[in-house]
């Protein structure tokens, strides 16, 4: 499509502020972005909607401007959400690199402006596009009656014989074609390499698709990225989906490979629709986990969670018994916040992998606070005593599942750390199961390993434990720890006692530590050194990080 035929769609709210002479530019995608530098997931012809988060003084239009041009761009959309209108600065930058703009008008939304063009870029491609259009309508319902991506999936594979499937970054198989003949389903194991391959070649800076060829797979893949937006890749890599197909996209004319960009941003849009439907999940999730966190009343926080029961899981009649799953994901250089990138990444992860379809994701509630999430998992009550049918997650076999794929997209900067529960049966055992599981994360982030996870039966031996240990033991426990330390602080005031806490709350990160404390990391590691020359243990090691840490809590 031509870049003029956006000034005939008024719905879509566009003004045109600079260009004319290049509206006859054709557009051939388009892209929302707010990355002072998205040049990386530019290449040329797309229309770039922002909201201009990006602009912090007049001179970072030019900038921003030039990029654009210099990436072959067709034009720019500035949403006036932001700043009221669209700053002169921007203005006379695009009339100098002679880049069209638009101004978006607040109460429309990229996402329709997305579905637009999308859907007339690809109405205007001949032959293998046409039937993704018309059925573009079914992609975007819905529920049992609609298509979801399985519609377009079935489309690939009857009208270009092309095989693929909608993973999630673990490799759980969210949708694939339907048809019948369409030969064997993708295995579990080979999915999940899949998604590690895609995650790994992601974070190199790869641009999709990705071709990989796998021993023992029987062929090559091409991998294609469901993503739409320019966020920093860290904040969405854990939990986007993906589009596998199996042939190889490197002898693919050009009008094949945006035939499958053009999907890939259908399948985004359906994938933004069902974030959205999460909203509420979410909402009764921060409810129940403040009403635990600030000790309101059993009675009160029984009364949220019937609430939120026959959301989760809808006609099961009984009251479930409930799971708490904690995680935590850093970068080292703590640029990106760890919470919400946690939250949406428990909301594709505590899934069984052996599920099929994006519905089950629907069962779980999840909050984030600060760096952490907090996951509310409902359980159906089991029919017998003993019945493991609804024992609920373990912190093993879901190390199982996640561990080699999201390794990968960690790469050496990142870190995931998670503290699963035992299952409760009442409002009275939520605080419990919460301290139960962030005692478990703590213990998982002990350990080395880029994901790392504990369970609630690996604190019987400690946490658990520690109201039985006879006073006299937790008291010559603790001061043959915490005196040399403590005696060192009353003569120095040297805060070893703080540093030492807050070290092992921040899981040895020097970073964060540091952060926290308001010290150079140098300081950091002297006092780090004298703790340990104190008390002659290792931090480094997970027994002695342990040893304090109960040390601390008996204290």
């Amino acid at each position: 499509m031509r870049l003029r035929a956006l000034l005939d769609t008024p719905s879509l709210g566009l003004r045109l502020l600079g260009g004319e002479d290049e509206l006859d530019r054709t557009v051939r995608g388009v892209m929302t972005t707010d990355l002072r530098d998205p040049s990386r997931y530019l290449s040329g012809g797309e229309l770039v909607l922002t909201g201009l988060a990006w602009r912090r003084a007049p001179e970072d239009s030019e900038r921003f401007v030039r990029i654009l041009a210099a990436a072959g761009v067709a034009g720019l959309a500035a949403g006036e959400a932001e700043l009221g209108s669209v700053p002169d600065d921007l203005v006379a930058a695009c009339a100098r690199h002679r880049l069209p703009l638009f101004s978006v008008v607040e109460d429309v939304s990229f996402a329709s402006i997305t579905e637009h063009v999308v859907r007339q870029v690809s109405s205007e491609r001949a032959g293998d596009l046409a039937a993704v259009v018309d059925r573009h309508r079914r992609l975007m319902t819905s529920g049992p009656t609609g298509g979801g991506p399985e519609v377009v999936l079935d489309l690939l594979g009857s009208d270009l014989d092309l095989r693929a499937w909608v993973l999630s970054p673990t490799g759980r198989q969210i949708a694939g074609s339907t048809l019948a003949g369409a030969g064997p389903e993708l295995s579990t194991e080979l999915a999940a390499r899949l998604a590690g391959e895609h995650l790994a070649a992601a974070r190199s800076g790869r641009r999709g698709p990705h071709r990989v060829t796998l021993e023992g797979a029987g062929g090559t893949f091409s991998l294609f990225p469901i993503r739409h937006d320019g966020r920093d890749l860290r904040q969405t890599l854990l939990s986007d989906w993906l589009l596998a197909v199996e042939a190889d996209a490197g002898d693919w004319p050009e009008e094949r490979l945006d035939l499958l960009h053009g999907v890939t941003q259908l399948i985004a849009v359906e994938r933004d629709r069902r974030d959205a439907a999460r909203t509420v999940r979410r909402r009764l999730a921060q409810e129940v986990l403040e009403l635990v966190q600030t000790g309101a009343p059993p009675a009160e926080i029984a009364a949220r969670l019937r609430v939120a029961a026959p959301v989760l899981l809808p006609g099961l009649g009984t009251a479930p018994h409930w799971q708490i799953v904690v995680a935590r994901v850093e970068w080292e250089d703590g640029d990106v916040p760890g919470g919400p990138v946690a939250q949406s990444l428990l909301e594709e992860v505590l899934v069984d992998p052996g599920t099929f379809g994006p519905e089950p994701s629907d069962r779980i509630a999840v909050a984030h606070t600060g760096d952490e999430a907090v996951a509310l998992v409902p359980l159906p009550v089991p029919d017998e005593p003993g019945d493991s049918s609804a024992a609920g997650l373990h912190a093993d076999e879901l190390l199982s599942v996640v561990q080699a794929p999201l390794g990968r997209g960690l790469a050496d900067d990142g870190r995931l750390t998670v503290g699963v529960s035992a299952s409760v049966h009442s409002a009275e055992g939520l605080r419990g199961a919460l301290e139960e599981a962030r005692h478990a994360r703590r213990v998982a982030a002990a350990r080395p390993g880029r994901v790392c996870a504990a369970g609630h039966e690996e604190l019987a031996s400690h946490v658990l434990l520690l109201p039985f240990v006879p006073d006299d033991v937790r008291r010559a426990f603790t001061a043959r720890l915490l005196d040399p330390l403590r005696d060192y602080d009353r003569r120095h005031r040297a805060e070893l006692i703080p540093t030492l806490e807050a070290f092992l709350d921040c899981d040895g990160s020097w970073t964060r530590c540091a952060g926290r404390l308001h010290l150079h990391v140098n300081t950091l590691r002297y006092r780090v050194g004298r703790i340990e020359q104190l008390t002659g243990r290792d931090l480094s090691r997970l027994e002695d990080k342990l040893d304090f840490f109960l040390a601390l809590r008996m204290s």
